[in-house]
Formats: structure tokens, C-alpha cells, sequence
């Protein structure tokens, strides 16, 4: 029977790492690495992050989709949602052939374009259960990009559910991986599950959980939490016993926090020793994520005077990176290269966490003088834009750079 669910790639990293190089490493920034993430320009003394830019699931799925396209010439090479979220790499994924099945404004797909002669490629952030049935009822080639510390967490969710316990997922209701992980309860009957935002809305349910004064009312928490919470989901039945989880690419300190806040809510309603046996909680936590987050911490004890970080604004890691930065010292989150001007020497950047926020475009914003310019790069970043990134930086300053081999010419 031939097979047609693919996980491990097809044996041709060897062959098209070199090409996967070319295209997106950068020797500007190995030179930076290789000097201790610590170079200076002429006045200007850049600092990278000791952990920046693509994570080993980003990596994997780049590979993979590589891998696809070499496989398989001659077919019709679908991608659920994007690969990463990432302008340019996916940019490259339509170059390559690659066509982009979009989900609607609800996050639902339409896979009736597929037929049993083609390939779909499923994201790093993975599909839900019942896009994974669908696309498997079409009888079509599957190529599986799903990240592993995904899949960790779906594990943790879906033994939850086994348990009789609903999921509290620390994410945004409306991000891929979020409603992929959603849907793991649904692996059992009676799964349940509710996804809280941030503090502030973890906050609600806690309130709801310990029955403290100013609560929302049952009405209140259902109208609330109506597109964020599994069917026919009942607070007063279902918060009675919980496990924690979260999308891997959320504020790490936030998640943890979450989950003693729900720990110390039960233990308020029930009893210490009854919290202990109804709330579970297991490090979740993608390990990549941690440690981008723990560099930019361990920068920020000697905070840079500009802080530039690069990375695609609806990339979850990213915005969290950002959003640590401006906490200690002043924060430009790029897009990529295109947003420094380097005729009018502006700087287009998203100033909040939200990625539906507008850009602002400030003037002036290089320091005068000697300055420290630090850097770093959320998990879906490919070297080679933090590279054109500095780049645009040192030429607005007038600084030449011996690019080497591959760097390329800012745009």
C-alpha cells in the first residue's frame, strides 16, 4: 500500500542544505556570533542575543518544505495556512510552487480544492483534529511539519481530557496552534477545554473558579468565553477540575504565572489538599521559546541603547520579544530590512504587542554618537534579514561593512 503520511522528510536535508543556506543564513551575523554576539562598526557596537532567530521546529519545517518540493515535481503541493509565520520565508514557499490554502475569518478551512493526487504540506503549528480527518478522508499525500514541542503539549492536553480534566490553555483563541492544541480534547468524549489570553483574562476564570466578590455571573462567563471554550462547555461542571497548558510560543513567566493563580484559586474554594488532586500542571513550556526570552533577559541587565528586533508582527515569539525589550530600553520591532529607510533614515515599527496595531514611523530615532545597538530575532526569523536589517543601520550611519561571501547588497 503506498504510504501517504510523511513525518520524517525524505532523506534530502544533505542534498538541499547548501541551497537552504544560501538562501537564508548570513555571514554578517555568523561574523557577530563568532566574536562573542559582540562587534563594533565604527561608533556603533552591536549586541546579538545569544539565542535569536530559527528554532530547531522553524528549521524542520523549512527542510520539509524543501524536501516536498524536490519529492514531488510533478504534483500539486498544497500548505495549510503558512509553514511559519514569517513574510519572506513563505513569500519563498510561493516562489517555489507552493499554493496557500487560507483559512476563513472563524479559522476554518476549505480543502475541496484538494484531490487524492496532491500533496499538503501542514504547518510547524500544526492542524486540528478534524482538518487532519479531512484531509486524511481525501486519500491525498500528507507531509506533517508539526513542531515537536507541539506536539509535547497536545500529549499533555489530550491526557487531560483522558482524565476527566478540562484544559485551560494559556494562547489566543484565534492562532492556529492554539485551536490544533484546542482540539486534542476532543480525542475523548466528554473533553473540555478554555483558552485565556493573558493575566487579565486567566484573572476571569480565577474569579469565577474561587466564587470571589465581583465574579462574572454563569450568563456573563459563557457570553465571554463563548468562541474560547470547548461545546456545550459548563464553568460551574468543568473548572472543577483542570489542567494547565499553553501555546509554546507565549510569555514562558506569563504561563507559569497562570497556572499558579488557577492552583491558588482552587486551593481558595476547595481546600489545599483538594487543589492538589484536581489541578495538574506540566512544563509546557517550548524550550526555544525559553531560552530566546532568557537571552533577551540576560541582555537587559545591561540594556543596549536601542534595542531592534526582527520578526514577522502576527509571529507570536516575536511580539513577546519585543514586548520584554521595551520594558528596559527603547524598542523597534521590524518587520524586516524594508521597514529602515535608508534615504530619509526613518524607521517603520510596531509599538505594541498587538499585531493588529498600526505602525509608526519615527524620525531621528539613531542616537547620536557612540552608541550600543542591540539585536535579536524571533524563532521564524531567518538570519539572513537580521543581516540586511544591520545593515540598513550602518549605512544610514555612513559605515562600511566587508560583507563576505553571500551577505548580499542592502536593497
Amino acid at each position: 500500500m503506498e504510504q501517504t503520511y510523511f513525518r520524517k522528510g525524505f532523506g534530502l536535508k544533505k542534498e538541499l542544505r547548501p541551497l537552504i543556506d544560501a538562501e537564508y543564513q548570513s555571514a554578517l551575523v555568523e561574523r557577530i556570533r563568532s566574536r562573542g554576539y559582540r562587534d563594533t562598526f565604527g561608533d556603533v557596537t552591536v549586541r546579538l542575543a545569544q539565542e535569536f532567530g530559527f528554532c530547531y521546529g522553524v528549521d524542520r519545517a523549512v527542510d520539509y518544505a524543501y524536501e516536498t518540493v524536490h519529492k514531488f515535481p510533478d504534483k500539486t503541493i498544497y500548505l495549510v495556512g503558512e509553514i511559519i509565520h514569517n513574510p519572506h520565508v513563505n513569500q519563498r514557499m510561493t516562489e517555489m510552487g507552493i499554493q496557500f490554502i487560507y483559512p476563513d475569518p472563524d479559522g476554518a478551512f476549505d480543502f475541496s480544492v484538494v484531490s487524492p493526487d496532491d500533496v499538503v504540506l501542514m504547518p510547524a503549528f500544526g492542524v486540528t483534529l478534524q482538518d487532519f480527518d479531512t484531509l486524511k478522508a481525501i486519500g491525498c499525500i500528507l507531509v506533517d511539519t508539526t513542531c515537536g514541542s507541539v506536539l509535547h503539549v497536545w500529549k499533555r492536553v489530550e491526557k487531560y481530557a483522558k482524565d476527566g480534566f478540562t484544559a485551560i490553555i494559556h494562547g489566543k483563541y484565534t492562532h492556529e496552534e492554539s485551536r490544533a492544541t484546542a482540539s486534542q480534547v476532543n480525542k475523548h468524549p466528554n473533553g473540555k477545554y478554555i483558552i485565556v489570553r493573558d493575566m487579565a483574562e486567566a484573572g476571569l476564570v480565577c474569579d469565577y473558579i474561587a466564587q470571589r466578590d465581583g465574579h462574572m455571573s454563569r450568563a456573563e462567563f459563557l457570553t465571554h468565553f463563548a468562541k474560547k471554550a470547548s461545546t456545550g462547555f459548563d464553568p460551574d461542571r468543568d473548572l472543577r477540575q483542570v489542567g494547565v497548558a499553553n501555546q509554546t510560543t507565549m510569555l514562558a513567566n506569563e504561563s507559569m504565572a497562570i497556572g499558579l493563580k488557577v492552583h491558588q484559586a482552587m486551593a481558595e474554594r476547595y481546600g489545599a489538599e483538594d487543589a492538589q488532586v484536581n489541578y495538574r500542571s506540566f512544563g509546557t513550556i517550548c524550550s526555544a521559546t525559553q531560552e530566546r526570552q532568557d537571552a533577551v533577559a540576560d541582555m537587559m541587565k545591561e540594556p543596549p541603547d536601542v534595542m531592534l528586533v526582527i520578526g514577522g508582527y502576527n509571529s507570536s515569539n516575536t511580539n513577546h520579544l519585543a514586548h520584554l525589550c521595551r520594558q528596559h530600553t527603547t524598542t523597534f520591532h521590524v518587520e524586516d530590512a524594508s521597514c529602515i529607510d535608508l534615504d530619509a533614515g526613518t524607521i517603520r515599527h510596531k509599538p505594541v504587542i498587538d499585531p493588529t496595531a498600526a505602525e509608526l514611523l519615527e524620525t531621528d530615532w539613531i542616537p547620536e554618537g557612540p552608541f550600543e545597538l542591540g539585536l535579536t530575532a524571533g524563532a521564524s526569523t531567518p538570519n539572513n534579514k537580521i543581516g540586511e536589517a544591520l545593515l540598513r543601520v550602518l549605512e544610514i550611519r555612513g559605515i562600511e561593512v566587508d560583507l563576505g561571501v553571500g551577505e548580499g547588497q542592502p536593497a
